[in-house]
This record gives C-alpha cells, structure tokens and sequence, in this order.
C-alpha cells in the first residue's frame, strides 16, 4: 500500500540505518562453544521432507516500510505452499529477543536480526550449513563470513551493503574537478584539495562524529583492505599495517582541513551538503536515502561510484552494516519457517519481489542490493535508475561494487561495546588529543581487558 510522503521519508530514513542503530544494543548471551561431531550435526536444520508441507509459522519483524515489503510477499510464499500459514508480527527485536529466547517461552520461528548481534546469540540458533549448503555457493563471502560462528553458519543472508562514494557531481564540475578519475585514496585527498583551492570555506570529505557510525565506518575501509576488528578466533587485530593506513588517511582529512565534522544527516551535515561545502561521502549505499528525500537543494546533482581503493587495483567496495534472518531452535516450524526465507531470498520471484517494484516502492527498493549472487546480476535491475541521483543507475554501480567486497569474519559479540573505547578513540583522533598509533594502541588494549579479558 502507498503511504504519507512524509511518513515515507522516516520510515526510509529508518531503514537506511536498520543495519547499524540496532547494534547498539549489545546481545548478552553467553560465550558461543561450537559443537563437534553428533552434537554439531544435531544443531543443524534440516529442510521438512513433505513436497507440500503444512503448519504454521511466525515470524518477527521490525515495523515499518520493510515490514509492509515482507508482509506482501507471503501470497506469493502462499501460491508455492498453500499449506502453511504465516503470522508475521511486528516486534521490537532488541527489546524482546533475548528475553524469549532465555525462557523460551513463545518462540518465534524465524527473526529478521543484525548480522553483528548473531554470535551473540548463536547457541540459541539452528545452525543452517544443510539447508543454505545448495547456494552458499552463490552467496557473497562476505555475508556467509559475518553469519559463521564456530563453523556454523547462523543466519540466512539478507542484504549485502556496499560502500561507495557519493558525489556532488554538479559542485564539482564547476569547480573544474573530475571525480570520475579518482581511483584511489590518494585522488580522492587531491580531489578535495583541488575544490578547496577553487571554494576556500569548502571541507569536502565527510569526517563522521558519532562514535558508533565512525567505528561502522571504519570497519567498511577495514573491509575493503580484507581485515576486520577480530579474526575469525575473535583475536583482535587493530595493531597492523590497515588499521594504521586508514586511520593516517582519516587524519590528513582532519589534519589538513578538508573534512565536514559532522553526524550523518544531522542538521548540521545536511546543510553543508546542500550548500556546497561537502562533496564526497564514502559512505553505505543507504546513503541514497539522502539526495532521495532529504536534499532538496542538490537533489539531482548527486552521484554513486566504487569506493576508492587503498592502493592501485585494490577492492573499490568494503561491507558496511547488514542483517539476516535467523531460526530459533526453540521454535515450534523451524523448518517452515527455513521454507519462507528460501523463497524470499532464492527463488526469483521472492526477490524480485523484496527490490523490485512494489506498492511500498514504486521505484524498488533501492537501500540494499541483496547478499544472494544470482539475484545481484548487474545486468538484470531490481530497481529502478535514481531521479535524485540524475537518473544514474544505481544498481548497475551497487552490484559491481558489491561484488569486489572481500572476505571477511564473523562479527564478534563485543563489538557493538568496542565504540566505548575504538569508536570514541577515533573521535579522539578527529579532536586533534590522539594520533593514529595511539588509537590503535589504547583501544586495543582497552577492548582486550575490558571486553575479551571477561567473557
């Protein structure tokens, strides 16, 4: 169904961040101990052996326009497995979870969770190596990585979020500045310096000020260098050379002027974008919500590309953010409930549905590319090219910048309590009172004693 424009724009604004506001909350289960043997093989879903099974099923959502976009797809689900019947409820999932989940008491069947709160909760999970072993193959490494634990694989794919950078493209080009030929980090800090040269109050790059989005935000650079805050043991690994290049580049930003300190799409950031101070945004995908919804000023001037790479012929995209769908082992229909995602994620008109055009989206849904390979074809559009984007096609740029995303680890349970420390640090580095290396260092051996150290 259509909506309020204005009831639309929050609910859009809510989404484009739905892969990172929840992960404040941090999931306080207990250490997850992968299973060996009889007992790992008992912990994994299996498929339901029934051509057409039957029962019911529920499934928990967070509210809003992606509720509704699910919602519509259970008649399709219905036309392939008329016999199961779905209760999709909306849920406050951070507030509700954990408490189920301990109890188990009304146990939902399936959970639309973030992928950074799995590990946390994975010994209350169905392990799903069996039922996804058909397209792990087809779904991108990265995402299998954020949702594996112990060698399990915890949560159903949903969304891939590639960083790229936007641009201002009608500011620049007037300035004499052609953002198409940056490729690397190093043309993006001359980019900037050349608009400066041309608008001396200009500080093109956005330097982010929130603790919790600015350790996000970094970990999107870390992806790209293929290295996270912890290995897959749940080492940490922030003491090394990447950390240590992306930290130095974030700080000539500052250092030299050519940063807007800002939260994202605060007031405060918003109006540097719209009037011309604020160029380039490296930044998720749902960054598109922006020029969509929120700047009407330069709404058609912006623009999407790859992510500069660190060095010459590197990886032009890094994750940032993202969610999956997870299956309680206490849930009544597990394996129906594993029926449903299926077709919602694998089978094309399950997906097509999600990004497509839609009643929610008349233009598709255009926040998220999804984590399932065969479904993100470049050459085959869910959505549609972006008016405020000058009619660019988004999907084209977003697919094959998804692509390039390597391999990464699971998310560890304390990352979400690392901003206390990593996040609040880099803010510390952006005040001016830390450099680089004492980022690495105090927070490194912050996260270890005050997070590692307890479990």
């Amino acid at each position: 169904m259509n909506s309020n424009p204005k009831q639309r724009a929050l609910r859009l604004a809510a989404l484009g961040t739905i892969a990172v506001t929840a992960l404040a909350l941090t999931a306080c289960g207990p250490d997850i101990t992968a299973g060996t043997g009889d007992d790992a093989a008992s912990d994994r879903l299996q498929a339901p052996g029934a051509e057409q099974p039957e029962g019911e099923i529920t499934i928990w959502d967070r509210s809003g326009d992606l509720f509704e976009v699910f919602d519509d797809v259970i008649d399709d689900f219905n036309e392939k497995y008329p016999g199961i019947k779905v209760n999709h409820e909306a849920v406050d999932i951070n507030a509700k979870l954990q408490n189920t989940l301990i109890t188990g008491t009304d146990v939902p069947d399936g959970v639309f969770l973030d992928d950074a709160m799995i590990g946390g909760f994975a010994d209350h999970l169905w392990d799903l190596t069996d039922v996804l072993d058909p397209y792990v193959g087809d779904i991108a490494p990265q995402k299998i990585d954020a949702t594996s634990v112990g060698g399990g694989i915890y949560g159903v794919p949903y969304d891939l979020n590639p960083g790229l950078l936007y641009y201002n493209a009608t500011a620049l080009e007037a300035a004499g500045v052609d953002a198409t030929a940056i490729e690397t980090y190093d043309d993006l800090l001359d980019a900037a310096r050349a608009y400066q040269e041309k608008k001396p109050e200009a500080h093109p790059i956005h330097l982010e000020q929130s603790a919790f989005l600015g350790q996000l935000q970094l970990e999107m650079y870390a992806s790209q260098l293929g290295t996270s805050i912890a290995d897959a043991e749940g080492e940490l690994r922030l003491d090394s050379p990447e950390y240590e290049q992306i930290l130095t580049f974030l700080d000539t930003v500052r250092s030299e002027g050519l940063g807007t300190r800002a939260e994202y799409l605060t007031p405060t950031d918003i109006a540097e974008l719209e009037n011309g101070n604020q160029v380039f945004y490296p930044w998720a995908i749902w960054f598109d919500f922006a020029p969509q919804q929120l700047l009407p000023e330069t709404s058609g001037d912006w623009r999407a590309m790859e992510l500069p790479a660190w060095e010459e012929g590197g990886a032009r995209s890094g994750a940032m953010g993202g969610s999956s769908f997870v299956l309680p082992k206490d849930g009544e229909n597990s394996e129906l409930a594993w029926l449903f995602y299926e077709f919602l994620m694998y089978d094309e008109a399950g997906f097509s549905a999600v990004w497509g055009v839609n009643d929610i989206y008349p233009t598709g849904l255009n926040t998220s590319i999804p984590a399932y390979l065969p479904a993100a074809d470049p050459t085959k559009p869910l959505f549609d090219p972006i008016e405020a984007l000058g009619g660019q096609d988004l999907w084209e740029v977003a697919t094959t910048a998804g692509a390039q995303i390597p391999s990464g680890t699971s998310i560890p349970s304390w990352w979400s309590s690392a901003v206390d420390y990593l996040g609040n640090d880099i803010q510390k580095m952006l005040d001016g009172d830390l450099t680089p290396a004492e980022v690495i260092s105090d927070s490194t051996d912050s996260i270890q004693t005050n997070l590692i150290d307890r479990q």
